[in-house]
C-alpha cells in the first residue's frame, strides 16, 4: 500500500464532534485515501504525528483577506493558525462585483481594510471572475459571499434613498447570477457605505432572490442602532425572505447585554429561522477609522468624501457622533495608515493623538481621513475577554476571525491568534469546551453551514485539508502591543494534501500553481 503522504502515530479529532481516536492517515493526491493502522504502508512523504492531534483544516467564516490572497501566495498569519479555507467578501463590501466606472472608488474605500492598490487591478468584474483569479494562486481555498453594497452601487450608485423597481430587479438578477456561479449567499454590513441606506423591505426583497439556492444571509447588523435591535431585524429579513440567517461577529459589551442577546437567540431566533453566528475570542474590535464619520459623507461615493470633510457642519456632526459612540476617544486606538507621517501614531488612542496635535477628536478624525485618503484603521478597545465566553460556548457559534492584516500596522491580534486561542487556552485553561467541540466549531460546523462539500471532516474520501497540532502546547502569542507573533503548537498544515505550513514557517510551492482552490457553495 503506497501513499503520497502518510501521517503516522496521531490522534484524530475528525470535526464531527465524536471522541478522538488513534489512527494513521494516508493521502493520495488531494484526498484522504485511508484511515487506520497503516503500519506496513509506504509513502513518498511521512509526517510523524506522535502525541499530536490530526484535525480537519480550519475554516475562517469572516475574513478580510480578499486582497491579500490575490497578492500573497501564502498568508502566513492565517496558515500558521491552521486555516485552509477563507470565506471572502464579508460585511457587504469587497472588490467585486465592480464595473469599469466603479472599481477605483472601491479600491479607495477598501484600502483601510485590505491590500489592493490601483496597480493591482486585473480587469475583473464579477465575483466569479475574482474567484477564478484566486484559484490555485494561494495556499488556501476560498469561497465568496455576495457583498450587498457592491450590488447596490452597481444598480443605483452611492446615493441615499429607496431603490426603484428597476434597481431592485437589477440587484435580484445579479444575485441569481452569482448564486448560479457558486456564491454562498448575500453579505451585508449595515453600518457601511451605501448599504447603510438600505431598508428592511429592500433587503427582504433582495434576499428572497437567493431562496431557491438556500443561500445564506450573512449580516453585520445595524450595530450602531443596537446589537439586539439589529439581530431582530436580521431575523425578520430571514423569516420574510425564506432564507437562513448568520450574524457576523456577534458579541456584547456587558454581561447583562450578552444574557439579553442570547436569551433572544434561544427563545426566538432559532425557532423563527435557521440561525447561526460567528465571533472571535477577543472583546476588542477593529474597523476602518472612517466608521466614525456620519453616513451623509458617503452619499456621493468615496471619491467625494474628502471635500465634504472640510465642511464645518460635517465636522460638527462628527463631534456629535463621537459623543454617542459607545467608546470614548481614549479607547479608540489608531492602528495603521499608508502614510509615514501619521503612522507614527499607531498604537496611540484618538484622545492621545488629538492632544498631541492640539485638535478636537472630531477634527483629528476628519484630518486623518483626509490626509490618508480614507485609508486608516482603528482598534476599538473592549472589556474583559471573558465577556465573549457565553457566545463561544453557544451551539450556534462558529469561529470568524474578522482579521485585518497590515504588516506594518499595530493590528488586532485576532488575525494571528484566534484559532490557537480556541484550541489551547480556552480548552486547557479556561475549560470552556472540549477540544473535540473546539475543532468542530472551526471545521465541521462551518463546512456544513457554508456549503463546503467534502471539507471540514477527517474521513476517507474527503479532501485532504488537514492540521496537525500539539494539544499540550498550542497557544496564541499575539498581543495588542505586539500583534505580529505567530502562534505555537501548530506543526503541519495541508491544503489538498500539500503542506503549506510546517516547523514554524509558511511553505510556498515553486511556480504559479498553489494548492488553494476556488470553491462553490454546495459544489
Amino acid at each position: 500500500m503506497h501513499f503520497d503522504t502518510l501521517i503516522r502515530g496521531g490522534t484524530i479529532i475528525d470535526g464531527t464532534g465524536r471522541e478522538r481516536y488513534a489512527a494513521d492517515v494516508g493521502l493520495r493526491g488531494d484526498r484522504i485515501a485511508a484511515i487506520g493502522a497503516l503500519e506496513g504502508a509506504q509513502a513518498s512523504h511521512t509526517l510523524d504525528a506522535t502525541g499530536k492531534i490530526i484535525a480537519p483544516g480550519l475554516i475562517d467564516v469572516h475574513t478580510h483577506a480578499d486582497g491579500w490572497l490575490l497578492k500573497t501566495p501564502n498568508l502566513e498569519c492565517k496558515t500558521s493558525q491552521g486555516f485552509t479555507t477563507e470565506v471572502l467578501m464579508s460585511d457587504g463590501i469587497s472588490y467585486a462585483p465592480v464595473t469599469p466606472h466603479s472599481w477605483r472608488e472601491w479600491f479607495v474605500y477598501l484600502r483601510s481594510l485590505n491590500a489592493l492598490v490601483p496597480e493591482d487591478y486585473e480587469g475583473w468584474h464579477s465575483i466569479a471572475d475574482y474567484q477564478a483569479l484566486l484559484d490555485r494562486r494561494t495556499a488556501q481555498n476560498v469561497i465568496s459571499e455576495i457583498p450587498y453594497a457592491n450590488l447596490r452601487v452597481l444598480a443605483a450608485g452611492w446615493k441615499r434613498g429607496p431603490l426603484d423597481d428597476s434597481q431592485i430587479k437589477i440587484i435580484r438578477r445579479e444575485v441569481e447570477k452569482e448564486m448560479d456561479a457558486g456564491a454562498v449567499g448575500i453579505s451585508t454590513g449595515l453600518d457601511y457605505v451605501s448599504e447603510c441606506f438600505a431598508t428592511t423591505d429592500e433587503l427582504v426583497e433582495v434576499c428572497a432572490a437567493m431562496a431557491p439556492w438556500r443561500g445564506l444571509y450573512v449580516t453585520h447588523v445595524r450595530y450602531k442602532k443596537g446589537t439586539l435591535a439589529g439581530v431582530k431585524e436580521a431575523v425578520e429579513i430571514g423569516e420574510r425572505a425564506g432564507v437562513p440567517v448568520h450574524i457576523s461577529h456577534l458579541k456584547a459589551g456587558t454581561a447583562a447585554e450578552a444574557e439579553e442577546i442570547l436569551a433572544y437567540v434561544d427563545r426566538v431566533a432559532v425557532h423563527a429561522v435557521d440561525f447561526s453566528f460567528d465571533i472571535y475570542p477577543y472583546s476588542a474590535g477593529s474597523t476602518m477609522f472612517n466608521y466614525l464619520l456620519p453616513y451623509e459623507v458617503w452619499e456621493d461615493g468615496p471619491l467625494r468624501v474628502i471635500e465634504k470633510l472640510s465642511d464645518p457642519v460635517i465636522r460638527e456632526r462628527t463631534a456629535l457622533l463621537l459623543e454617542c459612540f459607545p467608546l470614548p476617544p481614549e479607547k479608540i486606538r489608531f492602528a495603521w495608515c499608508p502614510g509615514e507621517e501619521n503612522l507614527r501614531h499607531r498604537g496611540q488612542s484618538l484622545a492621545q493623538i488629538a492632544a498631541a496635535l492640539g485638535k478636537s477628536p472630531a477634527d483629528t478624525v476628519c484630518d486623518m481621513v483626509i490626509e490618508e485618503n480614507l485609508a486608516a484603521l482603528s482598534v476599538l478597545e473592549g472589556g474583559d475577554d471573558r465577556l465573549i465566553d457565553p457566545f463561544l460556548q453557544h451551539d450556534k457559534f462558529m469561529l470568524g476571525t474578522d482579521g485585518i492584516y497590515f504588516p506594518n500596522g499595530q493590528v488586532h491580534p485576532r488575525v494571528y491568534g484566534s484559532a490557537p486561542r480556541m484550541l489551547g487556552p480556552l480548552v486547557r485553561d479556561r475549560k470552556l469546551f472540549t477540544l473535540e467541540a473546539a475543532v468542530q466549531k472551526m471545521s465541521g460546523i462551518p463546512a456544513e453551514r457554508f456549503g463546503l462539500t467534502d471539507r471540514g471532516e477527517v474521513r476517507e474520501g474527503a479532501i485532504a485539508d488537514l492540521v496537525v497540532f500539539d494539544p499540550i502546547t498550542v497557544t496564541d502569542r499575539a498581543t495588542h502591543a505586539d500583534p505580529h507573533q505567530l502562534s505555537i503548537g501548530i506543526n503541519h498544515v495541508l491544503t489538498s494534501g500539500i503542506e503549506v505550513f510546517a516547523t514554524g514557517r509558511a511553505i510556498t510551492l515553486p511556480g504559479p500553481q498553489q494548492p488553494g482552490r476556488a470553491l462553490r457553495y454546495k459544489g
